[in-house]
C-alpha cells in the first residue's frame, strides 16, 4: 500500500508577510515532478474567512480556514502582522490541538510570536530575527531564546531567524523528510548552499578582504577533508598562513562561529550523512568524523540536531523513497 504523501499547510492572515509566504510556497508548494509522486501535498489556510490583504496591497485567498490545520503533518506560520498584534483564540486552539496530535509547527521570522502566544514554546528553544529576540525574551520569559542561531528544533517546534533563514529551516525539514540527496537537489535549484554555517552573528559590519577570504575558503575545504584528524586552531591557522590570533578573528568574521565550534558542526554534519547513507556502527562513525567516541558523538549530535544518532538513523530508515 503506498505511503501517504506528507502534507504541509501554510497559514495566511491579514497583513501577510509576502516574502516569508513565498519561501514556504517555493519550498513545499512548488511542483517537483523530478521527485516522482511522493512530494508534499500543499494547502493554504486562512486565519479568518474572506479575502486577506498582504504587504504591498496584494489580495490573497486560501484553500480553507484554520480547520484545515487539523489534518496537516506540518504547519508553517510565515511571519505575523505585528509583534504586538494579538493572536486570535481560535488560531491558538488550532495550533495547540495540532501539536498535541503530533504535527510539526514551523515559524519563519516573527511567526515565532504566534507559537509563543499559544504557550507552545514554554521551556523550549526558539529563535527569531535578531531585532526581535530581546522582545521575545521579555514578553515570553519561559521561552529559551537563542539569538545567535539560524533555526531551532525542539519537540516538533521549529523556528527560524530572519526571513531568509526560513530557507535554511525548510531545507532542514526536507532533509528530515526525504534525505540529503533530495534536499541538496532542492538547494541547487534554489541556488543555495545545502547548509549554511554559523548563525546570525555572521552578519558583520565590514567584509573580509578577498585574499583573506580565499585563504579561509581553502582552509574550510581542507578541514572538511581531514575531519578524522586532530584539527587544532594552530593547525588550521598554519593552513591559512596566519597567526593564531589573526586567524581566529578572521575566521569568526567570515563564519560567525569559532574554529572549534565550526569543526564540531562539520563533524556532526558528516556523521549525519553517514547515518543516512551507511550502516556503519555508531562508534566507527564517531571515529571517522573525528569525534573520538560514541558518547561524544551522542552528546554533540543531540545538542545540535535535537535527537540521538540512533533515533536519527531510524527516522531515515522509515522515510519515504521518492527518488
Amino acid at each position: 500500500m503506498p505511503t501517504p504523501r506528507p502534507s504541509v499547510a501554510v497559514l495566511i492572515y491579514d497583513g501577510l508577510c509576502v516574502f516569508e509566504f513565498g519561501l514556504a510556497v517555493e519550498l513545499f508548494g512548488l511542483p517537483r515532478p523530478e521527485f516522482g509522486d511522493g512530494w508534499y501535498r500543499f494547502q493554504i489556510c486562512a486565519e479568518r474567512p474572506g479575502p486577506l490583504t498582504a504587504t504591498g496591497g496584494v489580495t490573497v485567498s486560501a484553500d480553507g480556514g484554520i480547520e484545515a490545520l487539523g489534518h496537516a503533518d506540518t504547519i508553517v506560520i510565515p511571519g505575523w502582522r505585528g509583534l504586538d498584534a494579538p493572536v486570535p483564540d481560535p488560531l491558538i486552539t488550532a495550533l495547540q490541538d495540532a501539536h498535541r496530535r503530533g504535527a510539526r509547527l514551523v515559524s519563519i521570522c516573527s511567526g515565532v510570536f504566534v507559537l509563543a502566544a499559544a504557550g507552545l514554546l514554554d521551556g523550549k528553544r526558539a529563535t527569531t530575527h535578531w531585532r526581535y529576540t530581546d522582545r521575545l525574551a521579555e514578553r515570553y520569559p519561559r521561552v529559551r531564546v537563542e539569538p545567535g542561531v539560524l533555526y531551532t528544533e525542539d519537540d516538533r517546534l521549529f523556528t527560524s531567524a530572519g526571513s531568509a533563514a526560513g530557507l535554511d529551516l525548510g531545507l532542514h525539514l526536507i532533509r528530515r523528510d526525504f534525505g540529503a540527496d533530495i534536499a541538496n537537489q532542492v538547494a541547487r535549484r534554489l541556488v543555495l548552499p545545502a547548509h549554511r554555517e554559523g548563525g546570525q552573528a555572521q552578519f558583520i559590519d565590514r567584509p573580509v578582504a578577498d585574499r583573506e577570504g580565499a585563504r579561509l575558503a581553502h582552509v574550510l575545504d581542507w578541514a572538511r577533508q581531514h575531519l578524522g584528524e586532530r584539527l587544532t586552531v594552530e593547525r588550521l591557522a598554519d593552513q591559512a598562513a596566519m597567526s593564531r590570533r589573526s586567524f581566529i578573528r578572521r575566521f569568526e568574521a567570515c563564519t560567525g562561529a569559532s574554529p572549534g565550534a565550526w569543526v564540531i558542526g562539520e563533524r556532526v554534519r558528516r556523521a549525519r550523512d553517514l547515518l543516512e547513507t551507511t550502516l556503519l556502527p555508531i562508534e566507527r562513525i564517531a571515529t571517522d568524523c573525528g569525534l573520538g567516541s560514541a558518547d561524544a558523538l551522542r552528546h554533540h549530535f543531540r545538542t545540535r540536531i535535537g535527537i540521538s544518532p540512533s533515533a536519527y538513523r531510524r527516522s531515515f530508515a522509515r522515510r519515504r523513497d521518492i527518488a
